[in-house]
């Protein structure tokens, strides 16, 4: 599970990193034809497009490296059965948490998909972006199973 996990991450920050120089191009030619009077039509709506998938793709990646918000001052202290039995119960929390967002995701996606919801200048099509999000999330939610089967054991 680990390979698929590290090759379903490296995908995903190749297409965030694409998605991110998307947006660095798009700006800058935005702001350069915003001088000419020839603005970008539709900028504010691609951008928040490309948000999402920049945000949606590293999640997993992020858990996996540590590098979210994360506050240990308290737990620090406590012994290490304290840890695991908490580490456990969040571990428990988040999968159902995520699992249910993601879910609820791809339900919402699927609606707007039945009713043909676009964006109000370019007319792009939302739900892709909602599934793209849900992806992100139902990776998220393989790394919390991931530590909680595999390295649960390991530290056993």
């Amino acid at each position: 599970m680990y390979n698929f996990l590290k090759r379903i991450n490296n995908f995903q920050l190749f297409m965030g990193g694409c998605f991110l120089v998307m947006m660095i191009f798009l700006t800058c030619a935005n702001i350069l034809l915003r001088q000419f009077g020839i603005p970008v039509r539709g900028t504010f709506e691609i951008m928040g497009f490309l948000g999402v998938v920049i945000f949606a793709f590293p999640l997993g990646y992020s858990h996996k490296k540590k590098e979210h918000l994360y506050v240990s001052i308290i737990f620090d202290r406590f012994p290490a059965k304290v840890k695991k039995a908490a580490h456990v119960i969040n571990n428990l929390v988040c999968i159902f948490f995520f699992s249910l967002v993601s879910w609820q995701l791809v339900k919402k996606a699927l609606i707007l998909k039945n009713v043909h919801e676009v964006s109000e200048t370019l007319r792009i099509i939302y739900y892709p972006f909602i599934l793209i999000l849900s992806f992100g999330v139902a990776v998220l939610v393989l790394h919390f199973i991931h530590e909680l089967f595999i390295k649960s054991g390991d530290n056993a």
